[in-house]
């Protein structure tokens, strides 16, 4: 064909990619934090070092670093995908009110996958493993909350009419 023809990114050709400055830059700040940013909030980090970075090339890198075993793309359902630095097997915990993930503190339960291999016609592909609670941060508002509740005689969500 001739003229202009729009590349196609093929994740199986990531391998052959070389390093650019932008890929690095942002590998580099998703993996000074732990918050698990989503693709936007990177961007913004991103942009105060690289001005001329458009949205696009962050997802776009973001891609391939996940195709090239160097991050993780968490697939939350009802939420923009978020990007973890560590490509290692390990869980998060969400809050639910605020919505900050942080890593969950324990090993992958490589046994529990072992034993499904046996035991299932499916190929097993790996698993996903989200907990789910309070942070610090809104655990002690919810506590306040209650207290003043408490306090005013307010009836709460558990108690009846």
């Amino acid at each position: 064909m001739g003229g202009l023809e729009k590349k196609q990114h093929d994740p199986a050709r990531t391998e052959k990619l070389r390093t650019t400055r932008q890929r690095r830059m942002i590998l580099d700040e998703l993996r000074k934090r732990n918050t698990h940013p989503t693709a936007d909030v990177l961007y913004e980090k991103v942009r105060k070092r690289l001005p001329r970075i458009s949205l696009g090339t962050v997802y776009r890198n973001l891609e391939i670093l996940t195709a090239q075993g160097e991050i993780q793309t968490l697939e939350i359902s009802g939420s923009q995908k978020r990007y973890d630095g560590v490509p290692q097997k390990h869980y998060h915990i969400r809050c639910l009110h605020c919505g900050s993930m942080d890593d969950a503190p324990i090993a992958p339960l490589n046994r529990l996958e072992d034993a499904l291999y046996g035991a299932t016609v499916y190929t097993i592909l790996g698993h996903r493993l989200e907990f789910v609670g309070l942070c610090p941060a809104c655990s002690k508002k919810e506590e306040v909350r209650r207290l003043v509740e408490q306090d005013l005689n307010l009836p709460t969500e558990s108690s009846g009419p």
